[in-house]
C-alpha cells in the first residue's frame, strides 16, 4: 500500500507531467461535420471538459479510414482531413494544463448496414448473438490490405501529432477491428495474421510499430484492450496478459484495461446478462480492478482502469494498491464536466452514476437509452449549455428517433 492520491501528478518514461491521475476514457461524441472533420462544438466539449480539471483526456474515437465508419458522424482523420479543425479541437482539450490524446480506431466488421454493404476483418465471420441483423457478414482482409491499414494508423497518428494532440491511443478493445483480430473467434486466418496467439497480435504490434516510426520516441502512444472478450472460444484473461506484456516490451507508453465487445457487454459491469456484477466489484467500484493487480506484477508499464469508479475514497484506494496509475471515467464527465475538480478538492466527494430509463425496460434495451441520455448530455455541453441531470429519458428517445430515425439505436460503442 501507498499513499498516492487523485490530486498527484505522474511523469510517463518520456517526459511528460500529467497534472493528476484522473483520466476521461474515450466516449463517442458524434460531433463531426459532413466531411468528417471536427465541429465547433468538440472544440467547446472539450474545452469544458479541460476547465474541469481532468489530468489526460482521450477523445473519442477518431477513424484512420474514412470507407469505415462505426457511426454516421465519426471523425476521421486522413489526408483530406482540414487540420485547422483538428488544431482548434487540441488547442481547445490543452486548456488548463491538460493533456488530450487522440483515440485512433477501425471498426472493421462492427459497421451497421446502413453504413457499410461490406465491412472487412480478419475472417469472413458475421456478428453473433443476434446482431448479424443489423450487421453485414463481412469480407476477409486480402494482406495487402492488412498493411494498408496498418499505414493508415501512423498516417492518422503523425497528423494528431502535427495538430497538436499530446498523445494518441490505440483502440484495441470493446470488439473494433484489432480486437478481433486478438480473437481466435473472430480471426480464424491460415496465414502469419492468425492460428497462434503470436500471430493474432502481429497485427496491433505492426499498428504500434508503425507509429512509433513516425512519431518518434517522445510522443506517447498508448492502447485500450479488453481483459477478455467473456465469449467462448474468444480472447481470453491469459491471452490479455501475454498482449499487455508484448506491447510492454516494445515500449508502449501506457496501457487502458476494459473489456467485451457488442456481442457481450461487458464494458457495463458484467460478464454476462445472467452473471451480476461481483459484490466485490460493487465494493471496490472497479469493474477490472482485479485484473489489473495480476497485470501488474507482470509489467511496469503505466495502467489505468475504467469502469465503475464514481466516489474519490474509492479512486484513491485503487490508486493505493499500485494496480493503477490513473483512474478512468466518462460518464459522469458527461453530467458534470466539473467531476475531477470536485474530487480534487474534494477527498470524500462521490456522485452516484445516473440510469436513465423511460419506464419501459424494452424501449430501454431497444432504444440504448443508457448510450443515447449520456450522448445528449455531451451535446447539451457541445452547445453551450449545462448538462441536465434531469433530462427526459423518454424525450431524448423520442428526439433521436424523430431527428435521425430508427437506424440511429444501431449497436455503438465509444
Amino acid at each position: 500500500m501507498n499513499s498516492i492520491n487523485i490530486s498527484e501528478s505522474f511523469s510517463l518514461t518520456n517526459g511528460q507531467s500529467i497534472k493528476n491521475r484522473l483520466f476521461k476514457s474515450a466516449m463517442s461524441e458524434q460531433l463531426a461535420d459532413k466531411q468528417h472533420n471536427p465541429t465547433a462544438g468538440l472544440v467547446t466539449l472539450y474545452q469544458r471538459w479541460a476547465e474541469g480539471g481532468i489530468g489526460l483526456a482521450i477523445t473519442g474515437n477518431v477513424m484512420v479510414d474514412r470507407g469505415a465508419l462505426g457511426e454516421p458522424k465519426n471523425v476521421v482523420l486522413d489526408e483530406n482531413s482540414d487540420l485547422a479543425c483538428f488544431r482548434a479541437w487540441a488547442d481547445a482539450g490543452k486548456q488548463n494544463g491538460t493533456h488530450v490524446w487522440m483515440q485512433l480506431n477501425h471498426p472493421g466488421k462492427q459497421i451497421p448496414k446502413f453504413l457499410c454493404a461490406e465491412p472487412v476483418a480478419p475472417s469472413a465471420i458475421s456478428l453473433g448473438r443476434g446482431l448479424e441483423k443489423g450487421f453485414n457478414t463481412p469480407r476477409e482482409l486480402k494482406e495487402t490490405e492488412i498493411y494498408d491499414i496498418i499505414n493508415k494508423f501512423a498516417l492518422s497518428a503523425k497528423l494528431a501529432k502535427q495538430a497538436g494532440f499530446t498523445g494518441v491511443q490505440i483502440h484495441g478493445a470493446h470488439g473494433y477491428l484489432v480486437s478481433q483480430f486478438l480473437s481466435s473467434r473472430h480471426n480464424q486466418r491460415q496465414d502469419q495474421w492468425g492460428g497462434s496467439l503470436e500471430n493474432r497480435l502481429r497485427f496491433v504490434v505492426e499498428v504500434y510499430q508503425a507509429i512509433r516510426r513516425e512519431v518518434g520516441n517522445d510522443f506517447p502512444v498508448g492502447i485500450k484492450l479488453n481483459s477478455a472478450d467473456f465469449m467462448k472460444g474468444g480472447f481470453t484473461e491469459e491471452e490479455s496478459m501475454q498482449v499487455v506484456q508484448a506491447l510492454s516490451a516494445n515500449g508502449i507508453d501506457l496501457i487502458e484495461i476494459s473489456g467485451g465487445t457488442y456481442e457481450s457487454p461487458s464494458m457495463m459491469g458484467a460478464k454476462d446478462k445472467h452473471e451480476p456484477v461481483k459484490a466485490s466489484t460493487v465494493k471496490r467500484e472497479a469493474y477490472f480492478l482485479d485484473y489489473m493487480e495480476k497485470v501488474r506484477k507482470l509489467v511496469d508499464t503505466p495502467l489505468v482502469v475504467t469502469g465503475g469508479f464514481r466516489t474519490a475514497p474509492a479512486m484513491n484506494e485503487a490508486l493505493s494498491t499500485s494496480a493503477t496509475d490513473f483512474i478512468g471515467i466518462a460518464r459522469t464527465m458527461a453530467v458534470d464536466p466539473d467531476f475531477p475538480n470536485k474530487l480534487v478538492e474534494n477527498p470524500n466527494y462521490g456522485m452516484p452514476l445516473i440510469v436513465p430509463t423511460t419506464g419501459k425496460p424494452a424501449l430501454d434495451k431497444m432504444a440504448m437509452v443508457g448510450l443515447v441520455w449520456y450522448e445528449h448530455q455531451m451535446w447539451r455541453i457541445a452547445d453551450g449549455k449545462d448538462a441536465d441531470p434531469k433530462l427526459s429519458a423518454l424525450g431524448v428517445v423520442l428526439k433521436t428517433m424523430f431527428s435521425a430515425g430508427w437506424h440511429s439505436f444501431k449497436k455503438r460503442r465509444g
